[in-house]
């Protein structure tokens, strides 16, 4: 008899647990915690080391043209093309901008597709 009842409480366990009385009684597994990486400590960001852009003059683009281009393709307004323009015209190069080196590549071929020449070189640091 005793065998009967261990039986029938085995049972009435596992109707439990499978959430048929409505009692609560299922067991939760907790997931194992994955190891958490740390991410290295960063540091802010730097500046990056500052490029020249720099207009060469030549003989085969108009004054017009090129004071349009600078306007079109970088910061500078009307104005400030022309003085540009105009130093490029009269000394052979002329400074155009400053910034970092990945952008002052972009400027280089930007301005190459227009046909004018243009080059970059490390600006020297403070």
């Amino acid at each position: 008899m005793a065998e009967k009842s261990k039986k029938k409480t085995e049972d009435d366990a596992g109707a439990s647990s499978q959430g048929n009385t409505g009692g609560g009684g299922a067991t939760a597994t907790a997931k194992p915690k994955k190891a958490t990486k740390r991410a290295p400590k960063k540091r802010p960001p730097g500046f990056l080391p500052p490029w020249k852009v720099l207009l060469h003059n030549d003989d085969k683009n108009s004054v017009d043209f090129v004071i349009v281009t600078i306007v079109e393709l970088t910061p500078l307004d009307k104005q400030q093309a022309e003085l540009r323009t105009k130093e490029a015209d009269k000394t052979g190069v002329a400074l155009l901008l400053t910034t970092h080196k990945e952008r002052a590549e972009l400027y280089q071929e930007q301005f190459q597709s227009k046909g004018l020449t243009v080059t970059i070189e490390p600006a020297e640091e403070g």
